[in-house]
């Protein structure tokens, strides 16, 4: 028995035997040494070549718009723009005529030089993309060398799937019904593989060095995706306890989705909102699956992240989707939030020395107006289908406030005057993640519809810590007193002004957090589907009175480590 390590990406326990998934690298294409007359032969191989992939990426394109939806399709349309790139083209017939070597080596060395180009980026994102290059990469090369590709669709017995790397293609394309998790070498929580595994619900660990070489095909395999685990060979034991894992994890689900239709209220009778978070609209069915209240935050963010830029339309029908979806529920969208650790060029946001601290969010949209309008009107329009609330992301000031309600505005012209419907009037808030907007939340109130606080952004804000660092992670500390006190000055405040607040952080995920947070005064949380219910049932456990108590002897300790002994205590 022998365990790896890596990336928790989607959660759950699998056992199944392993199905090591190896695909073309380039490792073992030949060179071949051409005469100069056989240039514009290796050309139009290579043309054709590209026609054929066309129809292949066309096909899995509509399959990914029926099966995951617009946004997943949107990865496809961005292959699509990759095989007709002229810059591609020409570089590739440049190359023939320099080198004089068979086609099939240049297009490998030009996807090594792109990829360790984008592998060496420090934003995710952009490493994330790398995936794009090599899948098409792979499928022109499969047509020029004839060789059938992979495939994942025909798989007869369960699996736990384990690669190199899976493209989009990959996981459009299996057999979802026999993979019951996944292990790849490469990838984070950001890759188009983990948001797949989530949104497909199953197991994944990422960023497991070596996993090809230390693991045996048809091997058991126990993976944990929610501890980043994989157990090879695991012995009768291992087993047993995945086993157990599973089915205690099975009882607790079962006697959580006894709550599904019952609402997040204490036992004395005070009726609070417990929403979920998602990525993308395939996340959709399982906030109702979990009995949420609602779409408390729509990262909007993702349908941008495929390397394909979504027009006006298809970011109308992505919204409208999700809208809908929610059968009366209502739905907040969290405009866009690149820059920081989501830097996309295609729309103009760029590496900076202190990207946390720069160009994104609100930010860049307020200086980006052509782009901050197509969104508006998009969810403007899609908002007449619904319930619906937009929510302005990293708001510092309450000029910044004033000018995104004024982009609104016009945004709302613009539909009215194209002879579109658009939704009149709409809450519209902002999120709480700077301390600056924590400390003038009386200021923001008088303009703003609600509050919702992001604590994943506000702790790293007030300890100055990344917490994507982990030599400084131990300081991304939610029960800090300075945090806390943020966080009440916003519940306060708010309430003076009587307007909702809300939390759609990490912290509202956590049973305990939730029971201090409803103590506080909080009205909504936010969080996974999947842990809905475990904060629903914590608060249904509970009087508003035993909150309020055990929220003022938080508020009173001094550390982090105080706080957390005194929960671990007092509520377990």
């Amino acid at each position: 028995m022998n365990e790896l390590n890596g990336i928790p990406a989607s959660p759950g326990v699998a056992v199944a035997r392993a199905f090591l998934f190896a695909t073309e690298d380039g490792s073992s294409v030949p060179v071949r040494a051409i005469l100069p007359s056989e240039a514009a032969y290796e050309w139009a191989r290579f043309l054709t070549a590209v026609g054929k992939a066309r129809v292949d990426v066309t096909a899995l394109r509509d399959k990914a718009r029926i099966e995951a939806g617009e946004d997943q399709a949107a990865i496809f349309e961005s292959h699509l723009l990759m095989l007709d790139d002229p810059d591609l083209h020409e570089r590739i017939e440049a190359s023939l005529g320099k080198t004089l070597v068979n086609v099939e080596r240049i297009v490998v060395d030009i996807e090594r030089e792109f990829a360790d180009k984008l592998g060496q980026a420090e934003d995710p994102s952009l490493r994330e993309r790398v995936a794009d290059i090599q899948d098409v990469s792979r499928r022109i090369l499969g047509h020029l060398l004839e060789r059938e590709r992979p495939s994942l669709a025909s798989l007869a017995e369960d699996v736990v799937l384990v690669a190199r790397d899976l493209m989009p293609s990959d996981m459009i394309s299996m057999n979802r019904a026999r993979v019951k998790g996944i292990v790849t070498e490469s990838g984070g929580r950001t890759s188009h593989v983990a948001i797949l595994a989530r949104a497909f619900e199953i197991p994944a660990v990422l960023g497991v060095v070596g996993a090809l070489s230390k693991l045996r095909q048809a091997s058991v395999i126990a993976v944990d995706g929610d501890l980043g685990l994989v157990i090879c060979d695991p012995d009768e034991a291992a087993i047993e306890r995945s086993n157990a894992a599973r089915s205690a994890a099975a009882l607790r689900q079962h006697d959580l989705d006894s709550l599904r239709d019952l609402p997040a209220c204490t036992t004395d009778g005070l009726r609070v909102l417990v929403k979920a978070n998602i990525e993308v609209p395939e996340e959709a069915e399982a906030v109702l699956a979990h009995g949420a209240d609602g779409i408390g935050l729509f990262r909007s963010e993702f349908l941008f992240l495929g390397g394909h830029v979504p027009d006006e339309e298809e970011q109308f029908v992505a919204y409208k989707r999700v809208i809908e979806s929610m059968k009366g529920r209502p739905v907040t969208i969290r405009t866009l939030d690149i820059g920081g650790d989501k830097v996309l060029p295609e729309l103009g946001a760029q590496d900076e020395k202190n990207p946390l601290l720069g160009w994104r969010a609100i930010r860049f949209c307020l200086s980006r107006e052509d782009i901050f309008k197509i969104q508006l009107r998009a969810i403007l329009r899609a908002a007449v289908f619904g319930e619906t609330r937009i929510m302005f992301p990293m708001i510092a000031t309450a000029d910044e406030l004033e000018r995104a309600l004024a982009v609104v505005d016009a945004a709302r012209a613009e539909c009215l005057e194209r002879g579109q419907k658009a939704a009149l009037d709409l809450p519209i808030g902002i999120m709480i993640e700077i301390p600056s907007a924590a400390m003038a939340s009386d200021i923001l109130a008088r303009r703003a519809d609600f509050f919702s606080i992001g604590t994943n952004d506000l702790i790293q804000y007030t300890m100055a810590v990344d917490r994507g660092n982990e030599k400084v992670s131990y300081l991304h500390e939610p029960y800090h007193p300075a945090v806390l006190r943020l966080v009440q000055k916003t519940i306060d405040n708010g309430k003076a002004a009587g307007i909702p607040v809300g939390m759609c952080g990490e912290m509202a995920a956590d049973p305990a957090s939730a029971i201090v947070l409803l103590g506080l005064g909080l009205d909504e949380f936010s969080m996974s589907s999947a842990a809905v219910p475990a904060v629903k049932r914590a608060i249904r456990s509970t009087t508003l009175s035993e909150a309020k108590a055990v929220a003022g002897a938080v508020m009173a300790l001094s550390s982090s480590a105080e706080v957390a002994a005194y929960l671990s205590s007092r509520l377990t």
